[in-house]
């Protein structure tokens, strides 16, 4: 049996974005499914909570799956609303040794081996001051998959 071809790993985020522009960018990008790493995927911004987001990208064809165990912890969130990203990824590392967040990063790192074409979304606009840029980069380490950011219109 052939082995499936590595598929190129996206990630987007919503800030500052309508969730058409957020779809439209990830149906653009041929993604077959989004894999939200929030810890709490609820928001404020309309359609962008777990259930109305994952039923707006259904509508459109694309799957949804939440990796809970991949959200940053609630003092890494502060450390990033501070503009304290040393301090971000220092928690975010520790983290990621969590038994929860090391079983959704094999989860993840085995839906990018099966080849499919996979987004990682999260709140931060900018994939630089975002965990899911790390997360991301672990999964190209492990699986060679190119990682492309993609950034949805503004509002």
């Amino acid at each position: 049996m052939m082995a499936a071809s590595i598929s190129p790993l996206s990630t987007i985020g919503y800030q500052q974005a309508t969730l058409d522009g957020v779809i439209d960018e990830i149906k653009r990008a041929k993604v077959e499914m989004v894999v939200d790493i929030r810890a709490v995927a609820a928001s404020r911004k309309p359609g962008f909570s777990k259930r109305q987001f994952a039923a707006g990208l259904e509508e459109r064809g694309v799957g949804y799956l939440h990796l809970q165990g991949l959200g940053t912890p609630l003092e890494g969130r502060a450390a990033a609303r501070a503009g304290k990203f040393d301090r971000l990824l220092a928690i975010y590392r520790a983290h990621l040794k969590s038994e929860r967040a090391r079983a959704d990063l094999d989860e993840l790192t085995n839906l990018v081996r099966e080849g499919k074409r996979l987004c990682l979304m999260c709140f931060e606009r900018e994939h630089s001051h975002c965990h899911r840029q790390w997360v991301a980069e672990i999964v190209h380490e492990r699986t060679g998959a190119p990682v492309t950011h993609l950034v949805a219109r503004l509002e």
